[in-house]
């Protein structure tokens, strides 16, 4: 089930919100959880059962690991519990992520030996790498004693399974919803007058923008290698640049909203990352959730930047690897993760990581950054590295050759306007930060941007997802 289909938007939402408002109180984490979980077995089937047993196996681990500050045994103990439940959290994720693309890397070293190495083939459980990082955040913060476990397993439930970031995010570690998860917590339509709005502007982003140039993307990136050309590339890589930003910021405003009207303040996932001036003010801004959770979970804990320069940068590939990894069982994955590592290293080696002084120079600087980030995109969308390294190729050797038959008859003068639309945004000043302006701001500018939206903008968007038009969000496949 989608965010952005008729069943969602019209008879599963409006239901869920109904029960939260007329409900007591003491019912409102138990109707969020339920309905939850049927959003989920929706759209992942059998697979449900996993995540119910990833809730159990966590929610018991919880309990075990609140500390206790006068019994060094009961803290070894505590330790020995947190690496296990960690090591069956990660255990289950590579085994449902990663199992065929490593089956099929043995299979291909067996075969150059004239061997032959059973593939495994599993289906991927939607979320699966969102609830898992959600399941590791609660234990850790348990363990560090910055929580206390709950103590109720259906508020547990809630935590994890809240359909509005089960999916693809924000990625929301546990001690940022700590308080906000007792059944007591109020609730009020202010919430849902708040939430609506933001809601809206997702779904435009998505429907309107990110869905029209999809056909562009598919034609451009279905191109075979041989008959790439330098318009191809550009316009390929250009587009899926906004259409990846529209559609998961899209998302993330629609999850960021309903979560508001469901009674939740969910983190801000996305901060304008197009108008970074650098590669480390551009992982400030993108999928701002997932750079936290492996500063705090992974960077950190390494070291971070406090043992020098060389276990710095270690820690940085470190991290982005595991950030490549993470989107998905593909070389060009890991390629994608190295080469923002990389970019990353350089920047803090030759002191680039600040911003620059002067506004010619933070223009020059902010093209650049985003240019860079265009040719990462390339990795993160190709099929394989063949396919990356052609399009790359063709992007930095000019021709005369334009577009192919299907792509010219995919980018219509409709979704060139979108296009161009899509770019005047991104282009815009890096402030104010336009989600985060609807929900709270009551300047008249939001006030007007916020009718705007919720008339002409909303309207379109329903027609466009009446008429069944909606595609289904890009972060799904992770």
């Amino acid at each position: 089930m989608s965010f952005a289909s008729p069943l969602f938007l019209w008879i599963f939402t409006p239901i869920v919100l109904a029960l939260v408002l007329l409900c007591p109180r003491s019912w409102r984490n138990g109707i969020i959880a339920v309905a939850s979980l049927i959003f989920y077995t929706a759209g992942a089937g059998p697979t449900v059962i996993l995540l119910l047993v990833t809730i159990v196996v966590n929610y018991f681990a919880g309990q075990l690991l609140e500390p206790d500050e006068w019994a060094l045994v009961r803290r070894r103990k505590r330790r020995a519990i947190l690496i296990g439940v960690i090591c069956v959290d990660v255990g289950v994720l590579v085994v449902w992520k990663y199992a065929g693309f490593l089956t099929a890397q043995l299979n291909g070293f067996a075969q150059l030996l004239g061997g032959d190495f059973p593939v495994t083939h599993l289906v991927l459980p939607i979320g699966i790498s969102f609830y898992t990082f959600h399941n590791i955040s609660y234990v850790v913060d348990i363990y560090r004693g910055e929580r206390p476990a709950l103590r109720r397993p259906i508020s547990y439930a809630t935590y994890i399974s809240m359909f509005p970031q089960l999916i693809a995010g924000p990625i929301v570690r546990y001690r940022e919803i700590a308080d906000q998860l007792p059944q007591e917590r109020t609730h009020r339509l202010d919430d849902i007058a708040a939430g609506f709005p933001r809601f809206a502007l997702g779904l435009c982003k998505k429907v309107i923008i990110a869905d029209s140039l999809s056909p562009v993307v598919d034609a451009c990136f279905s191109t075979p290698n041989g008959e790439m050309t330098f318009a191809m590339a550009w316009l390929g890589a250009l587009t899926y640049t906004l259409q990846l930003f529209f559609d998961f910021s899209g998302y993330s405003d629609m999850a960021i909203g309903l979560g508001r009207m469901l009674g939740f303040r969910l983190p801000e996932n996305f901060a304008r990352p197009y108008s970074s001036v650098t590669i480390t003010e551009f992982w400030r801004r993108w999928h701002m959730s997932l750079s936290r959770w492996f500063r705090d979970y992974v960077y950190i804990p390494l070291g971070g930047n406090r043992q020098g320069g060389a276990r710095t940068y270690r820690n940085l590939c470190v991290v982005f690897v595991l950030t490549g990894f993470w989107h998905g069982a593909n070389w060009t994955f890991l390629v994608w993760g190295l080469y923002h590592g990389a970019l990353l290293i350089i920047e803090r080696g030759f002191g680039l990581d600040g911003p620059p002084s002067g506004r010619r120079a933070k223009i020059a600087r902010r093209a650049l950054t985003f240019l860079l980030v265009v040719f990462g995109w390339v990795f993160f969308r190709s099929t394989d590295m063949a396919q990356a390294l052609t399009i790359i190729g063709h992007m930095l050797l000019p021709d005369l050759t334009g577009l192919t038959d299907v792509a010219a008859e995919a980018f219509t003068n409709q979704r060139l306007v979108i296009l161009l639309l899509a770019m005047a945004i991104v282009f815009l000043p890096p402030h104010p930060v336009t989600g985060p302006l609807l929900e709270s701001s009551q300047t008249r500018a939001a006030s007007v941007l916020r009718v705007g939206v919720m008339t002409v903008g909303l309207f379109y968007a329903a027609v466009l997802t009446a008429a069944g038009t909606f595609s289904p969000f890009l972060y799904y496949q992770f």
